[in-house]
């Protein structure tokens, strides 16, 4: 697109939104950066973009952005129901975001994962594969990144037809997406983000826009063991992989036969690896490594390849990353759990005795489940942050009905809570960060929380 002459408001300013306003100045747009929060907290951002004409708006976002406007930018983390994106719609100014400006920019084949949890291991998996793809010739370069580092809209540039790019989306990026990536995956789909889509179906249907505009030359990969993920097979206009412990016979993706991973293609089956030269624990990471191999398989790569990119991996910072060993247990930071559900996932990965800290700020999601694995699995909870009131109420309800106790302690925010958990740790256990809440009450985001957990951990005084 010639963004000469255009006048594009890009709202959020934000890895995101910041990485697009350099772009869009850089190619000759006219560019108005607005951001709600004070001029004081954006200093570093502003200085950064110092040398390009670009017009900031800040503390607000007044209706007089839209005077003149082409297109309006939303980024990721901005609801699509404040007042300036709701006017925009109203009076007919297009929306778009960073990531479809990037799809619709980009020269290469792209791999687009998205799901309620496991995207972010997916794809650094995938991206691991990708990168042995190109130093095996298969490309001249692989590029990772969207939801997860840096958004690919600031490398665009420099990428050709003969690349590769590996991209996360949030159903945050998807909301505005027109367009379809090569090879789509959806690797699973639970309740997440209520509090910014408003309901579950508006959720699916961001989701879904994944793969609603791919042809058939293109491929979709699902989650055969989720029910929503799998009911998108219906939409699949191109090929279509499954992956999950078993799948229907003659299907192609990936499965677990004989304690292996196993890859079908029209080639026929082949053996990947042994389930135990996986590193990654818990069973959703077993389910990440089969959506990996299916990923891989539609991109047309061998199994050294997707053999190569598993091994050795040991997972992602902030995901059910160990921490270190005190008092004689485990501290383990999985700080990227912000629903209830990816802290259930994280307390089924382990079987020693438990000690769970968990709070944050709500999104508006349902707690029972994760009140119901509290009661089979824990030994003592730990709250914490604006949720820890809702998540009582919830832990109380389930407690009624059974029999097995668990200590119940409340704090503030998350320092208090280590400072407890280390009175409480005994010898064989493991402490877990899985909040189930985002972090926005406390931190600026799940790194933020993460990196101080670990350091108020490492922090923590030697025994005598």
């Amino acid at each position: 697109m010639n963004w000469e002459g255009e006048r594009v408001v890009v709202i959020g300013a934000a890895r995101q939104g910041t990485a697009l306003a350099r772009y869009l100045a850089e190619h000759g747009a006219e560019v108005i950066l607005t951001d709600s929060r004070p001029e004081e907290q954006l200093n570093q951002a502003r200085e950064e973009l110092a040398h390009l004409p670009i017009t900031w708006v800040l503390g607000e976002h007044p209706m007089k952005l839209l005077d003149g406007a082409t297109l309006i930018c939303p980024s990721g983390g901005v609801p699509l129901t404040i007042p300036l994106v709701h006017e925009t719609s109203r009076v007919g100014i297009p929306l778009s975001n960073d990531s479809q400006i990037f799809m619709q920019a980009v020269p290469c084949p792209v791999i687009g994962i998205t799901g309620s949890a496991g995207k972010t291991t997916t794809t650094t998996l995938v991206g691991r594969m990708a990168e042995k793809a190109a130093e095996a010739g298969l490309y001249r370069k692989a590029y990772v990144g969207g939801n997860i580092g840096f958004p690919l809209i600031s490398q665009v540039e420099e990428m050709t037809a003969k690349d590769i790019a590996v991209v996360e989306f949030s159903s945050f990026q998807l909301d505005l997406m027109t367009t379809s990536p090569k090879v789509a995956a959806v690797l699973n789909i639970t309740p997440n983000h209520l509090d910014r889509h408003g309901s579950m179906d508006a959720y699916v249907n961001a989701k879904r826009h994944i793969l609603a505009h791919q042809g058939p030359e293109d491929a979709a990969v699902l989650g055969y063991e989720d029910a929503r993920a799998w009911e998108l097979a219906q939409e699949a206009e191109g090929l279509l992989y499954a992956f999950g412990r078993d799948i229907p016979y003659g299907l192609p993706g990936t499965f677990v036969w004989n304690d292996q991973v196993w890859v079908r293609t029209d080639a026929g089956d082949e053996a990947v690896m042994p389930v135990s030269e996986i590193s990654l624990r818990g069973e959703h990471n077993l389910l990440n490594v089969l959506a990996a191999c299916a990923i891989a398989a539609a991109s047309g790569w061998p199994v050294e390849i997707m053999r190569a990119g598993v091994k050795a991996f040991s997972g992602v910072e902030h995901r059910l990353e160990f921490v270190r060993t005190w008092g004689g247990a485990d501290w383990y930071n999985d700080s990227k759990a912000t629903s209830p559900g990816m802290s259930i996932t994280a307390m089924q990965a382990f079987e020693e005795p438990l000690v769970i800290l968990a709070g944050g700020r709500d999104k508006d999601l349902p707690w029972d489940g994760f009140a119901t694995q509290v009661q089979a699995q824990a030994d003592h909870v730990i709250l914490f942050g604006e949720a820890a009131e809702k998540i009582r109420a919830a832990l109380e309800q389930v407690k009624q009905q059974n029999d097995r106790t668990y200590s119940l302690d409340i704090c503030p925010g998350l320092d208090e809570a280590v400072k407890t958990a280390a009175g409480l740790a005994r010898p064989g256990d493991v402490v877990l960060l899985a909040p189930g809440g985002t972090s926005f009450d406390e931190f600026n985001d799940f790194e933020a929380r993460g990196r101080r957990f670990k350091q108020l951990v490492n922090q923590l005084p030697e025994k005598e």
